[in-house]
C-alpha cells in the first residue's frame, strides 16, 4: 500500500541529503515502530534548532553511530510530529513539505496548522 501525505496523494521524499526517515529512507514513512511518529517533514531553522536542543533533543551534533550527520537551518527533516505541535505553541515552528509530510501527522496537529507553515509545492528533495 502507497502511503499518503498530508494532501491525500502519494507520499513524496523528504530529504535524500542529510538522509532522513525513521528508516533512512529520505521519506517520513512510518509504523508502530516508530514511537516518536517522524512524520513531518520540516526545513530546519536556526530557531528550531536552538528550541529542540533546549527540550533535550540536540538535532545539531553529529552521531555517526546512528547515522546522523547533524543538522543545520535549511536541511529537511522528518520531524516527531509532537514535537513540531510543541514548536509551534512556542512560536518556533519550523517550515512544513506537506507532501513529504506522511498523512498521519493529521492525527497530532490538524492541517490548517500545517499549511499555515507551508513551504511552496513542488519543492523536490535534495
Amino acid at each position: 500500500m502507497t502511503a499518503l501525505n498530508v494532501l491525500g496523494t502519494e507520499l513524496v521524499a523528504c530529504s535524500y541529503d542529510p538522509l532522513t526517515g525513521f528508516f533512512r529512507d529520505g521519506c517520513c514513512h512510518t509504523d508502530e515502530q516508530d514511537h516518536g511518529t517522524h512524520v513531518v517533514c520540516a526545513r530546519m531553522t536556526a530557531d528550531f534548532l536552538a528550541y529542540s536542543r533546549s527540550r533535550g533533543n540536540d538535532l545539531v551534533t553529529a552521531r555517526p553511530e546512528y547515522r546522523f550527520a547533524g543538522l543545520r537551518p535549511g536541511d529537511r527533516w522528518c520531524l516527531c510530529a509532537l514535537r513540531w505541535k510543541e514548536a509551534l505553541a512556542a512560536g518556533v515552528a519550523p517550515p512544513v513539505h506537506l507532501e513529504a509530510t506522511h498523512a498521519k501527522a493529521l492525527e497530532i496537529v490538524t492541517l490548517a496548522q500545517l499549511q499555515a507553515h507551508a513551504i511552496a509545492p513542488g519543492t523536490a528533495a535534495r
